[in-house]
């Protein structure tokens, strides 16, 4: 960790919109001295008790620890290089932890620029949704060295109940939050489709969800996403068809680099990217009307 740092670091947060805002929020609330951008509005997006800063030099002049959230591993690399492009007489931040979802190889490369210019890259993704970023229940997949762990855990505190150290290396924290992706992905899927048979046969919804939640079948998508977001007719889980598809797509491409195997995984892929193409951007749990409907051409 380079440079005398205070007690409590000023934070950085790049990437406020539906996740990244709400865990700002948090931040700021805990008490951190909090800068925010995101390049569709600073001054629009940041929250109440942070200041917002209009260029990627500002953050990185300003804060020791920057956190990220953007949506890909291109965005998330363009964080890297703007911060890493600073001269380092003008950067003040030492560590980056990069809470996206971006794969593994994106990671390391993020990792490597930064590392270049003597940052420390950490990556951290969440899962929980925009209704656990606002009330701090995600899980954070943590992946990156000790020491930015141990300095920084209050910080992510404020973010997360559920911190996890996943391994050292970056792209471990990756590789966790694509795995457990791609199962909540399978089992979304698979219970419309399950759903959608047991409504063929005359079979209430809300019942067969009381059934499947005190029996075997029971899922992230028996007890959470039916109930609350499909029953209720809300579809609001605060993550999208787009998202989604491009998680179970990250995975499938990763595992044949690993060499693993895929097929199942290559059949979610195909089944998120259809409901993707027709729904374009809706809230995932909307892949239950959609099972319903006509087959997709």
């Amino acid at each position: 960790m380079a440079g005398e740092q205070d007690a409590r670091p000023v934070v950085g947060f790049v990437g406020l919109g539906n996740m990244g805002r709400p865990m700002a929020e948090r931040v700021a609330a805990a008490g951190f001295e909090l800068v925010g951008h995101d390049r569709a509005g600073s001054a629009e997006r940041c929250p109440e008790g942070a200041r917002p800063v209009s260029s990627l030099g500002e953050v990185a002049a300003e804060a020791e620890l920057v956190l990220v959230s953007v949506p890909d591993g291109a965005a998330s690399l363009a964080v890297a290089t703007g911060l890493a492009a600073v001269p380092a007489d003008r950067r003040r931040v030492a560590a980056v932890v990069d809470l996206s979802t971006i794969g593994p190889a994106a990671a390391a490369e993020a990792a490597a620029v930064l590392a270049a210019v003597g940052v420390d890259y950490a990556d951290g993704p969440v899962s929980g949704g925009t209704s656990g970023a606002r009330a701090g229940t995600v899980s954070l997949m943590f992946s990156g060295p000790d020491a930015v762990l141990d300095r920084y855990r209050p910080v992510l505190a404020a973010i997360s109940s559920n911190v996890f150290h996943v391994g050292d290396r970056p792209g471990q924290g990756q590789a966790m939050k694509l795995v457990n992706n791609v199962l909540s992905a399978t089992a979304l899927a698979a219970t419309a489709e399950a759903l959608a048979f047991g409504r063929s046969q005359g079979l209430d919804l809300a019942l067969m969800l009381d059934v499947l939640n005190v029996s075997s079948g029971r899922s992230s998508a028996t007890d959470d996403k039916f109930p609350n977001r499909v029953v209720t007719g809300t579809y609001d889980a605060g993550f999208t068809t787009t998202l989604m598809a491009k998680d179970v797509s990250l995975l499938a491409a990763e595992a044949a680099r690993a060499g693993t195997r895929r097929d199942l995984i290559e059949a979610v892929v195909a089944r998120w990217r259809a409901v993707d193409a027709d729904l374009a951007g809706a809230d995932f749990t909307r892949i239950w009307p959609w099972t319903l409907g006509p087959e997709p051409n």
